[in-house]
Parts: C-alpha cells; structure tokens; sequence
C-alpha cells in the first residue's frame, strides 16, 4: 500500500487520465480505508497502463479533526503526507480537460458544488438507502452493510485476493470492526455478511490484532480530542442545515452550541438546557442537561424552527418593498455572523439530503460529557469574540 500511495503522488505531477476513487465528505474512516483499498484494487487488477488514484474528500488541515483515521494510518505506518486530499487535486479542471474518470465509495450524491462531476462519475459503491433521483447514471452496487470495507473486502477477496497486502488488510478489518460497533449482535450494526468478511481477513492474516484491542484503540483514538484547539473543536463533526441562505451549525463541544432560543423551550425532545453565562449580548449557550439527545435528533427542531422562521417573515401584500430591503440587509448580517463564526461554509450549498456524518458513525450515541476533556463557555466566548475581531479588523481594511 505505502508503495503504492507514492507513486499515486507522482501520477499527480504527469498530465495524463485518471481513475479518482472519492470518499464522502465526512471522511470519516470508512470513507477513507473504502477510497484507499478500493483504489489499490484497480490500480493492481487493470492490465492498461491507467492510474487510480483515491482521493480523501476534505482539506488536510482536516485530517486532525478525525482523530482514529490519525491515530490508525500511524498504526498502520502509512504517513500522511502520501495522502492525496481534495484541495490538492483540481477535479473540476481535471473533468474540463476530458482527463477525470470519478468512482464514488461510501456515497453516492454529489454536493450541489459538484454537480458537474457527475457526468465524470462511472461507478458507485455504497452502503445506504439509495436516493434514486440523485444516483448517476452509471453502475452503481449498494448493499445495506455495515460498514462500505466489508463491501471493498468482498471486491478483493472475489477478484484477486493475491493483491491484498497486511497493511490494507489490517485497515479493512479495523474500520469494519470499529463500524459494526466490534460485531456486538446486540447493538445491531453488523450483517452476516460484515461479520462473513471479518473472519475471513483473520483467516488469510493470523497476526491481525484482537478485535477487542482494535476496538477499543479506535474508539478512543476517535474522541480523544486533547490535541485540538478550540477552533478545531468547533469544527469537529460540524452539522449544518440551510434555509434561504441563512446556515445554522451545530458542532459537539460535549455541550451544544446552538443560535436558536427555541431549544430553550423544547420538550420533544426535552434538552434540559441551562445558560451558560455570556459577555456577549448576542451570543448564547447552553450546558445541555439531557446527553442522550444528538445533533442527528436536533436537526428536525431546528429544521422546523427555520421554517417557522420564513413564514412568519412573509411580507403581506401591499406592504412597503423598504421592510424587504431591511429584512434582506439583516438576513445579509446574519450570514456575515455564520462565517465568521464557521468560516468556510458555502452560501451556495444545498442542504444535504443526509447529514454529513455517515450512518453508521458512533459519534451520535456517545454521551458527550463522560470520558472527555472539558471546555468551559468562557473559552468558546473567547475564541468566537476573537473571531469576530479579527473579520471586524479585516473589513475595516479593506475600506480605508
């Protein structure tokens, strides 16, 4: 795999074709260890002189965010920096140049920034409910599976099973293992068919570690969060929804922030709110007494509160145009107060028809105040005022 990465790397320095494997968006470690694998299949099993090359579907400054995908490529010796990610890669220049070729893993709809991809897209491999009026026209194999490894393990194993080195088959087994929440029956995560391919990676590879040992590494390797700074926090498996061009982000700070009073005054689901003390007159948050309630449950509830939002402000017939104008200027503020909050968040993007995290992630159901590092309201005050300064000083610059 390692070898195999590097000439990946050099393929980029060459203008010729290339056959890109993307991940999703998240790129959490399924998506990651699914583009890697699936990628170093082709690349071995194609008799043409063509490149694969997989593609990781974020900016590597991103790549600390998703603390077991770190912590396993370390595990694994992979270094990073053979890694190829999206702002290393023009795949828009790459399709206007007829030289793109897109396989879709862990996914299967383009974001609205990348609809002109989809022309390029020649295959989908995936592991959730289709959405058929989005799928591109192309093959496309989806199996509701625990984890999209298993799949790519059963792509390998089928075809060529001779090509699989230890490294890759220790990345296809942890990710599987980790996804299907270590095969526990009980919690219902993993197929016959995950647990089918599990068994068989061990029995091609003796010395693949323990599945409980594997396990546990990962899931604290995924919430350990003592190296990020508080920006990074923020970031951390963000989820935005959209309306009208107004964006409202949730981000898990083991508490929630949130821009909507309406939680206060929610009990379906009951948060348990409680203020949490601000210098600030516009900016609120909240301790979040009820750990059970995840950003996934939140997003109806504000969904709902947005759409209430809109209707309410409505402008009645025969009404001034001038209260249009206002109300667009502060909808213009309220996107400049999203940004510099959460900068690099599109204007244009739609909302996603799935939240960004996948499915199957366990990030939902860990309570988010046992086990963690703290991070008290007066840090995230801080950085968000330091934030906003900083734009503030920008502005005035560009001014003068």
């Amino acid at each position: 795999m390692e070898d195999y990465l590097q000439g990946c790397r050099a393929a980029l320095q060459e203008f010729r074709p290339l056959h890109v494997v993307l991940g999703n968006e998240a790129c959490d470690l399924d998506s990651m260890v699914s583009a890697l694998a699936l990628a170093f299949y082709l690349a071995k099993t194609t008799e043409a002189e063509e490149v694969f090359v997989p593609v990781l579907n974020i900016n590597r400054a991103e790549l600390p965010l998703r603390g077991d995908n770190v912590f396993f490529l370390q595990k694994i010796n992979i270094p990073e920096s053979l890694l190829i990610f999206r702002d290393e890669i023009d795949l828009h220049a790459l399709h206007q140049a007829g030289q793109l070729t897109l396989i879709l893993v862990d996914h299967h709809v383009l974001p609205k920034s990348d609809a002109a991809l989809e022309e390029a897209v020649v295959e989908v491999l995936d592991h959730r409910p289709m959405e058929q009026k989005h799928c591109p026209p192309c093959h496309v194999c989806v199996e509701l599976v625990g984890s999209c490894a298993t799949l790519v393990t059963e792509r390998i194993l089928q075809g060529a099973p001779e090509i699989l080195d230890g490294q890759t088959a220790a990345l296809l087994h942890g990710t599987i293992i980790l996804d299907c929440v270590n095969m526990d029956v009980k919690v219902g995560k993993a197929t016959p068919k995950d647990s089918k391919y599990v068994e068989k990676l061990e029995a091609l590879f003796p010395d693949l570690p323990k599945r409980n040992d594997i396990f546990d590494s990962l899931q604290k390797a995924k919430f350990d969060v003592s190296g990020l700074t508080t920006e990074q926090m923020l970031r951390k498996d963000q989820k935005t929804i959209f309306r009208q061009g107004t964006k409202v982000a949730i981000s898990a700070i083991y508490m929630d922030l949130e821009i909507c009073g309406v939680l206060e005054r929610s009990h379906s689901p009951s948060l348990k709110l409680t203020p949490a003390p601000s210098a600030h007159p516009h900016l609120q948050a909240y301790l979040q007494g009820n750990t059970q309630i995840s950003r996934k449950k939140l997003l109806p509830l504000l969904q709902e509160a947005l759409s209430a939002y809109f209707e309410s402000m409505r402008i009645p017939s025969g009404q001034l145009e001038t209260e249009g104008v206002c109300r667009e200027q502060a909808d213009r503020e309220l996107d400049r107060a999203g940004n510099s909050l959460f900068p690099g968040l599109s204007q244009d993007e739609e909302e996603p028809p799935l939240p960004p995290t996948p499915m199957n992630s366990l990030v939902d159901e860990c309570p988010l105040d046992q086990g963690l590092p703290k991070l008290s309201a007066e840090a995230i005050f801080e950085k968000c005022s330091q934030i906003s300064q900083s734009q503030s000083a920008t502005a005035s610059l560009s001014t003068k």
